[in-house]
């Protein structure tokens, strides 16, 4: 091409099908090695954990969210004894699913951009996720439209992408493919270098700060990408990412642009039968390998003694004895509520009361008794308001009434999700979380009809007369069901303030044997985040010498 540079010297690798998709994964990788042999870790291990290992550590997993399902599997591996309990009767935290009037929504993520972090779990004990589950990639990854009905389709084609951008604002072609060269060193550092590191000590983040200049990660992803691109629209495509981790594109560090890397790697996937069928052979695999899974068992509090954890109490009074407790619940949750009363937490308690949590979510889910054939499987709505609505969510504490939307259509690709001939449903509004003070007894229904009129008006006409059925979560259903503190949707905001060792670590300082995976730890929120942590947690034992097998 004239005038930039070849596309092809991105060095961004297609997708081809779905098998290569779920084995590409950083050359880098983390797991630790035997450097005697140079032979990963993961692949001497046994196919099942040895029976008879009565007299091995036990871990207590509170939380079976990803990241807890992610920790048992890697804590059972290294030959603990490991008991995962949740308060819900599902596993899979935000991850559960609804069955409704014959339509089956999952609830919470439905993008999944790393195939083999999953396949990593599968082959700690000598399986294949392919006999299993199935990945499917979809394309467009996401299909964004602007408020005057005009759309941006945003897949794993360079080409198209630049087809696109031409039409729109021909100037920025090559903003477009030097954004793109930074976001491929942004990615290097961030993911494969420092994405499974415990930052445990401030002496690892002031190692990694040089970097971190050299990326310009004291810049927010919006004032990044606006630096490359000129047209309002495409700065609105190319910011958005952060969003889908909980941050403000605004404010959240430019770090977080490698989500574009991220999907250029490993496309953008879909687990035929729903994220449900990732957690179902999640569990299934737990079963099988000795994983003891109570459901529907709150916890009330972790029992200490001398400073150091001996178990955990439950809603009913019974306790289960361990050596480590591993904390998937919200380590802001855990530190006000579960570690209330002790005092070597007393520092978590005093950072749980000065970090930002990320915004609330509103949940529309809905079945249609007929089919939108024109709808792609992810849109996009992105109001013309962009930063005012985003200063609205995040700063002025005001419920958008032009919100803009993620819409998940799976009918699309799997009709399974829906009666025949039918449509499934799941729209999401970030919105402020309940430190604004929106009472959603009041506002819910309201909300719900804001949504659906967008979606009618934007994608779908004549939505509402077709509607079969219809329910929503609010900030308040992450509250009473998830404990999320404000009903915070992505636990803490992703700024750079509140990143790597700022965030809570992997292993908690005070409290012997206590330690953290999921949203509110490094990496951060998303499937590959909360999936990576538990990366970040395995090294931590093996560090401490914590392997049995």
């Amino acid at each position: 091409m004239r005038g930039h540079p070849d596309p092809g010297s991105l060095a961004i690798p297609d997708h081809g099908d779905a098998t290569v998709a779920r084995d590409r994964r950083p050359t880098s990788s983390p797991l630790p090695l035997d450097f005697a042999s140079g032979v990963r870790v993961a692949s001497r291990r046994p196919a099942v954990p040895a029976a008879g290992d009565d007299h091995a550590p036990r871990v207590v997993v509170v939380g079976a969210g990803f990241g807890g399902m992610a920790a048992a599997l890697r804590l059972r591996a290294m030959g603990h004894r490991v008991t995962l309990v949740d308060r819900i009767d599902q596993l899979g935290g935000r991850g559960r699913v609804h069955h409704r009037d014959g339509y089956t929504f999952d609830a919470g993520p439905t993008v999944i951009t790393a195939p083999w972090l999953f396949s990593e779990l599968f082959e700690l004990f000598g399986r294949r996720i392919e006999d299993e589950v199935v990945f499917t990639p979809i394309d467009p990854w996401y299909r964004i439209i602007f408020d005057d009905g005009s759309h941006f389709d945003y897949g794993e084609s360079v080409d198209h992408a630049i087809e696109q951008i031409r039409a729109l604002s021909p100037r920025d072609v090559d903003g477009f493919l030097r954004m793109m060269k930074q976001c491929e060193r942004i990615y290097e550092i961030g993911f494969e270098r420092l994405g499974d590191v415990p930052f445990l000590s401030l002496g690892t983040m002031l190692a990694a700060v040089p970097q971190m200049i050299r990326l310009g990660s004291f810049r927010s992803t919006w004032g990044f990408v606006s630096r490359h691109l000129k047209d309002h629209r495409l700065r609105r495509v190319f910011s958005f990412q952060p969003l889908l981790v909980g941050g403000n594109p605004l404010t959240t560090t430019s770090i977080y642009a490698l989500i574009q890397v991220v999907e250029r790697r490993f496309g953008i996937h879909y687990t035929m039968g729903g994220t449900g069928a990732l957690v179902a052979a999640l569990g299934r695999l737990m079963e099988d390998v000795g994983i003891d899974i109570r459901l529907g068992a709150d916890v009330r509090r972790i029992t200490t003694a001398a400073g150091r954890v001996r178990g955990v109490e439950l809603g009913d009074g019974t306790t289960i004895p361990a050596e480590r407790v591993v904390c998937n619940a919200d380590p802001v949750g855990v530190y006000r509520t579960l570690l209330a009363d002790e005092p070597s937490a007393e520092a978590g308690r005093r950072k749980a009361r000065r970090m930002r949590m990320s915004m609330g979510l509103f949940v529309a889910y809905f079945g249609t008794n007929r089919t939108y054939e024109q709808v792609a499987h992810h849109t996009i709505v992105l109001s013309d308001r962009y930063e005012g609505l985003l200063r609205d969510i995040f700063g002025r504490d005001r419920l958008p009434v032009d919100p803009s939307l993620y819409v998940h259509a799976p009918t699309r690709t799997d009709p399974s999700m829906a009666p025949a001939g039918h449509e499934c449903w799941y729209a999401l509004a970030p919105v402020p979380n309940l430190d604004a003070g929106i009472d959603w007894s009041e506002q819910g229904d309201r909300y719900r009809d804001l949504v659906l009129d967008r979606i009618e008006r934007m994608m779908a006409p004549g939505l509402r007369s077709h509607l079969d059925t219809c329910f929503y979560s609010t900030p308040e259903t992450f509250r009473d069901d998830f404990l999320s503190p404000a009903g915070a949707g992505f636990s803490v905001q992703p700024l750079l303030t509140q990143s790597a060792w700022f965030r809570f670590h992997a292993r908690c300082p005070k409290v012997g044997g206590l330690y953290f995976v999921g949203a509110g730890t490094h990496p951060g929120a998303g499937l590959p985040g909360v999936t990576m942590s538990a990366r970040v947690l395995e090294r931590v034992l093996r560090e401490e010498g914590a392997v049995y097998r």
